[in-house]
């Protein structure tokens, strides 16, 4: 019924393409750290090449942002640097002189 108001357009029951079934990885251990995961999906031959690729990807861009970051650690130790500048900077050590101007 073309051009009856409220009954043409729309979604139609069974138009579409049909849904995927969900793919499972194949991957036997429990993994604890993403970049663990990311190298055992990257390895298994079993999966799809787009999904190995996808985690390759993903653990490379990791990576990189790990190096550019530093980490917590390297963040702490570029804080205990620009802390001991300026006026909370340690002062010089005394110099050690003996009489008649003989080092010690």
């Amino acid at each position: 019924m073309a051009g009856v108001k409220g009954r043409s357009g729309g979604s139609r029951p069974g138009a579409g393409r049909p849904p995927k079934e969900p793919e499972y990885l194949n991957l036997s251990g429990i993994y604890d750290e993403p970049d663990k995961f990311l190298k055992a999906v990257m390895n298994d031959s079993g999966s799809e090449a787009k999904l190995r690729v996808d985690a390759a990807k993903a653990l490379l861009s990791a990576q990189v942002r790990r190096a550019e970051n530093g980490g917590k650690k390297g963040q702490q130790k570029d804080a205990a640097k620009r802390a001991g500048v300026g006026k909370f900077s340690s002062s010089a050590p005394p110099k050690l002189v003996a009489a008649g101007g003989k080092k010690v």
